[in-house]
């Protein structure tokens, strides 16, 4: 089954205690790269929430967001810096004592000062927020990988049909190439005749060896099977593989572009010229849907 890497995937958990939001969104890359944005509280569990978006997307750029709201508020304590305090008011006795200051410390300003009265969170279990966490994490995943494979069957679609365009050039090309040795022929006939007329009498068998000699130059029979052979296993592998198989094809598109240069390189036929550029253009159009599959 043939996968995007594009895609965007969405999920909710509430336990009566937290909110928790997730969302995923990929695109193509040549590896997998995943990265998490969440509340630095809860960094304890990133990997456990990457293997389970591995388990579902094993190559592309992976951005997940996960955002947290504790609904109840039982979740922070206030703790008191008994030693902050101490050296802020010690301190500021000393002041007033050297610049001969009145007022006195109160408490209201003492406990406003920083880092006398701080939120903390309390100690949360680990495990049970690794569950909490895990259930969007995985819905969020679903969704992504049931919008990269639908739109891997459309990139599928598209490819296998202009493979299919491809093979029938191909086709056309195997009836041509016999076609470009017998006009070589007869062109080599009529042009020896056009500087020598009948003044000279050239030998049937060394026109024939010139023609053999050009046939053998422009032969693209082994290029044209290789060809064949390149659009049969992308076929195969669009068409039955459930592995990741995206740089596998990119190989074979690559293969294939560089049999086709070799083709018009060689052929020496307007006709095959012509054919192999529109082989061309469509395999461009392969290798730009390939870069995003997975």
């Amino acid at each position: 089954m043939i996968k995007s890497m594009t895609g965007f995937g969405r999920g909710e958990y509430n336990d009566g205690k937290r909110n928790i939001i997730v969302e995923i969104k990929s695109v193509n890359h040549r590896y997998s790269d995943i990265s998490i944005r969440m509340p630095r509280r809860y960094s304890f569990a990133e990997e456990k929430l990457k293997a389970i978006v591995k388990n579902y997307a094993r190559r592309g750029k992976i951005e997940m967001s996960i955002m947290v709201e504790n609904i109840t508020e039982d979740d922070t304590s206030i703790k008191l810096n008994a030693m902050v305090a101490h050296q802020y008011y010690d301190n500021l006795q000393a002041l007033k004592q050297e610049f001969s200051l009145s007022g006195e410390v109160t408490l209201p300003f003492l406990a406003s000062l920083p880092d006398v009265m701080k939120a903390v969170p309390d100690l949360e279990d680990e495990e049970e927020i690794c569950r909490c966490l895990a259930v969007p994490v995985e819905e969020a995943s679903r969704k992504l990988d049931e919008m990269r494979i639908a739109e891997g069957k459309k990139l599928a679609e598209d490819i296998l049909m202009r493979a299919g365009l491809i093979r029938d050039l191909v086709q056309k090309i195997e009836v041509q190439a016999p076609e470009t040795v017998k006009a070589y022929t007869e062109k080599l006939r009529d042009r020896i005749a056009e500087l020598v007329g009948n003044a000279v009498n050239v030998p049937e068998d060394r026109i024939l060896l010139e023609a053999a000699v050009f046939a053998d130059k422009a032969n693209i029979t082994e290029e044209l099977v290789r060809l064949d052979s390149h659009i049969r296993q992308l076929n195969d592998i669009i068409s039955k593989s459930n592995q990741p198989d995206g740089k596998k094809l990119d190989f074979l598109v690559q293969e294939m572009n560089r049999e086709a240069n070799t083709i018009g390189s060689k052929a020496n036929d307007l006709t095959i010229t012509n054919m192999v550029l529109d082989i061309k253009s469509e395999v461009e159009k392969i290798r730009e849907q390939v870069q995003n599959i997975e």
